[in-house]
C-alpha cells in the first residue's frame, strides 16, 4: 500500500500559477496510476487529473484542460500538478491518491486510495 503526501497548496490572485506535488511512501509508486482530485466546500470530489502507470498516459478534466498540466517522476517517487491560469472556482483542497484497479485510467474517486490530508488551494478574484 502507497501513502501520498501531498504538498505546494497556498493562496494566488486569479491569472497566477502553483505546483503541487504528491510524493509517495513506497518503491512500488511507480506501478500505480495516479491521480489528482479536489473538492470544494459543499461540493462531492472530483477528477483533476490522472497519469497512468505506464506510458504515463495522462487525462486532464475538461474545467482545467489547457491550464493545468500533470506529470510523474517514478526515480523520486514524485507527481506533480502544474496549474496555471487559475480561477477563483479552483478553489478547493486537492487530493492526489492511487488508483486500485484496472489497466485504464478511470476519473473516480471511488477507484482511487491512499487519500492524504490535502493541500488547501485558494485563488483570489
Amino acid at each position: 500500500q502507497v501513502q501520498l503526501v501531498e504538498s505546494g497548496g497556498g493562496l494566488v490572485q486569479a491569472g497566477g500559477s502553483l505546483r503541487l506535488s504528491c510524493v509517495g511512501s513506497r518503491r512500488t509508486f511507480s506501478r500505480y496510476t495516479l491521480g489528482w482530485f479536489r473538492q470544494a466546500p459543499g461540493k462531492e470530489r472530483e477528477f483533476v487529473a490522472g497519469i497512468k502507470w505506464i506510458g504515463d498516459d495522462t487525462l486532464i478534466a475538461d474545467p482545467v484542460k489547457g491550464r493545468f498540466t500533470i506529470s510523474r517522476d517514478n526515480a523520486k517517487n514524485t507527481m506533480w500538478l502544474q496549474m496555471s491560469s487559475l480561477k477563483p472556482e479552483d478553489t478547493a483542497v486537492y487530493y492526489c491518491a492511487y488508483q486500485t484497479t484496472g489497466l485504464d485510467l478511470y476519473p473516480n474517486p471511488a477507484y482511487f486510495a491512499g487519500w492524504g490530508q490535502g493541500t488547501q488551494v485558494t485563488v483570489s478574484s
